[in-house]
């Protein structure tokens, strides 16, 4: 999935980057296409309709706001939406006649306006390519033409409603501003990377109560009204040795478990556990807090003696294995469920000593927290204790939390944007930077 993800900015954001960057320093050209099959569009005419034809981008002291329509579209092409400096050169065409005076070039200019502006910023509420949805809240959702020019409509400064929305977070706007200035160097330096991070920081919330992992530098984050609180070291999946990296997930926090088993993969079954009851016996079973479940809700364990050990190592045989709560438990004290078809959770770890490596790339895809309790206050509202020592106590939070895990080998800090380590591979290669100064060049000569 993330290969193809590459894929699609080198075809895409990469083969239009020299045209986006050039319209930017370019005046409108003499001749553009005919926006009359925009101006068709059934939920635009009904919106006018609606209002009666109550102007939104020519309205008194909205001034800024149609030039400002303009430069966003212009640059829109590092974002991935590939149609925006061609609507860029049809909305200055359009304020061109609109500022004639003749009331019917005033009323389909302000039409024009809105379809450019619908289309840039559907664009922007897409999904994240090979981001994983585990809940309908924090799935995009597309809006509506009638919401989008509604909300144009009733902004006080439209001008500041169009820089909020293109903006999206303050995450995202701090990437597009450097991928547009890096697109700018020779052979467009490393705006391909900036580019792939913008797609994967669009699904970031601009305000509210949310948890962010990036699993690039290892980190997550709490934020409240959209801006970090507190944060702590992680540790995520392993790629380079195991295969595993933690995917992008935006899903929801419902509640904490307390006391909670660990469920060891089947990899691990196979590979560790196996190996060892088969060279030290059923007693190392005992020892680790291990037992075997016929199912993960078993409440009975079954003898270690009736399962092929042999079988399981070879890979042949399956079984289940749960570590009961304690001072060895994998989970620690405390994990945080979340929807997502990988199985992947945040939770407690008893080895704190791998947080003080610089490469924190070495679970087999879960979230392992530097602090669990601390995260656990701030989810709970209390201090995360559990009452008995039962295992699998189920805690509701107050509220859900959405919870955000991504990938950022760059990020924006203190007025700068600097690339990270791309240790899982996901970012574009050199080979398709050079595409950037190919198509560059190809636009130069044309």
């Amino acid at each position: 999935m993330q290969k193809f993800i590459s894929k699609a900015l080198a075809l895409t954001v990469l083969t239009l980057l020299s045209t986006a960057v050039t319209a930017q320093v370019t005046s409108t050209p003499a001749s553009v296409p005919a926006v009359s099959s925009l101006q068709a569009n059934d939920d635009i005419s009904r919106f006018y309709n609606a209002s009666k034809n109550a102007p939104i981008w020519f309205r008194s002291g909205q001034v800024e706001a149609a030039p400002l329509l303009a430069s966003v579209l212009k640059r829109s092409a590092i974002e991935g939406f590939t149609r925006g400096p061609q609507l860029a050169a049809e909305v200055e065409a359009a304020i061109a006649k609109a500022q004639t005076g003749d009331p019917a070039a005033l009323q389909a200019a302000d039409r024009t306006l809105s379809v450019a502006w619908i289309a840039y910023v559907q664009a922007l509420h897409k999904p994240t390519p090979g981001m994983l949805y585990g809940e309908k809240w924090v799935t995009p959702v597309v809006p509506t033409s009638f919401s989008i020019l509604g909300k144009a409509l009733r902004a006080p400064s439209l001008a500041e409603h169009i820089k909020t929305i293109s903006d999206v977070n303050p995450i995202y706007a701090g990437l597009r501003d450097a991928a547009v200035a890096e697109a700018q160097k020779p052979g467009g330096g490393n705006s391909l990377r900036y580019a792939a991070n913008l797609e994967r920081a669009r699904s970031i919330p601009a305000t509210g109560k949310f948890v962010l992992v990036d699993a690039a530098t290892a980190r997550l984050w709490m934020y409240e009204n959209g801006r970090p609180v507190d944060s702590m070291k992680v540790i995520v999946g392993d790629k380079a040795k195991l295969g595993l990296p933690t995917p992008m997930i935006a899903s929801v926090i419902w509640y904490a478990t307390l006391n909670p088993y660990w469920h060891v993969p089947d990899h691990m079954a196979k590979k560790i556990i196996a190996k060892r009851v088969l060279s030290d016996g059923e007693a190392y079973l005992k020892k680790g807090g291990y037992e075997v479940v016929s199912d993960w809700n078993g409440t009975q364990a079954l003898p270690p003696s009736s399962i092929d050990w042999k079988g399981v190592a070879a890979g042949t045989t399956q079984v289940k294995i749960r570590q009961l709560p304690g001072p060895t438990n994998g989970m620690g004290k405390m994990k945080f469920n979340f929807a997502n078809p990988e199985g992947i959770y945040l939770h407690d770890t008893p080895n704190k000593a791998l947080f003080a490596q610089s490469n924190r790339a070495l679970s087999n895809g879960c979230i392992r927290l530097e602090d669990a309790k601390r995260l656990g206050r701030w989810l709970m509202g209390r201090e995360p204790v559990a009452a008995t020592a039962e295992a699998e106590q189920h805690v509701s939070l107050p509220q859900g939390i959405p919870v955000f895990v991504t990938y950022l080998t760059a990020q924006p800090h203190i007025g700068e944007v600097a690339l990270g380590r791309d240790v899982y591979g996901w970012d574009p290669r050199p080979s398709a930077t050079s595409a950037v100064a190919a198509a560059q060049s190809t636009a130069a000569g044309s």
